[in-house]
């Protein structure tokens, strides 16, 4: 009888066990969903070769100056971006490239992978407008990896939509009761690699945000020495930040 209760007593251990095994294997398959975003390669118009991988994307206005790339979410099709940014930006050439195996870009995303591609993306841009300053703008999982730009590289204006402090705090956020710390892989730890930034920041924040707690925006905010400008927009909630016309004006304004 004492076995059979300590073999009971013991399920909920193994069962608990069982789903941190789950979540530590299937990780990147809940971070990186780009599934919706298929395309064919004849509808991009630019290449960025990395190793054997081909990363596809577009531009905007190729010939203005004062270069914008774009790096978006963790389940956006990049090319949706393109009217918008086209009708509030066109004094500037604009990037927007599809994180590898988004779009119809080769590989498997990883943080590693990505953050390496974002540098060769911003050198090339560079290489192109020599001279000429370069902003960034990175959306919700696109906001770590324009910050991870905006620590190594010459980022002359950064924009974080829907930012966070470190994807490790957002997903322990939502998944409280597992050792995510722990398990996490892909960290996007924006609130380190921010700290010494010093180039003009504008971080968008929506009162109604689900998928990035507001804390989470709040802690990067407070990390940064000089203040960032924040545009605060009550009614958006994360997936709605784009359709608000506040947001528009102040993208706008800011990277004119």
């Amino acid at each position: 009888m004492r076995r059979q209760l300590l073999g009971w007593a013991a399920l909920p251990v193994l069962g608990y066990a069982g789903l941190v095994a789950w979540l530590f294997s299937k990780q990147r398959d809940l971070i990186y969903l780009p599934e919706g975003t298929r395309i064919d390669v004849p509808q991009t118009d630019f290449t960025l070769a990395r190793g054997d991988v081909q990363l596809h994307g577009w531009v905007l206005h190729a010939q203005a100056g004062r270069p914008v790339i774009y790096f978006g979410g963790n389940a956006e099709s990049v090319h949706n971006r393109r009217e918008m940014l086209d009708r509030l930006l066109p004094d500037r050439a604009v990037y927007l490239v599809s994180y590898r195996g988004y779009g119809t870009s080769g590989g498997q995303p990883t943080e590693t992978m990505l953050l390496g591609d974002a540098l060769a993306l911003f050198d090339d841009v560079r290489a192109r407008h020599p001279d000429e300053p370069i902003a960034v703008i990175g959306s919700s999982l696109g906001s770590g990896v324009a910050s991870y730009v905006a620590s190594q590289r010459a980022v002359s204006q950064l924009v974080l939509i829907a930012p966070f402090d470190s994807l490790t705090a957002v997903a322990q956020a939502h998944y409280p009761m597992f050792p995510v710390r722990w398990i996490l892989r892909d960290r996007f730890d924006s609130i380190d690699r921010l700290r010494g930034y010093e180039g003009e920041v504008m971080i968008v924040r929506a009162a109604l945000d689900q998928v990035v707690p507001p804390a989470n925006t709040n802690r990067l905010i407070a990390a940064f020495g000089k203040p960032p400008k924040v545009v605060d927009l009550p009614q958006a909630g994360h997936n709605t930040i784009s359709g608000d016309p506040v947001f528009e004006r102040a993208l706008a304004d800011f990277l004119r």
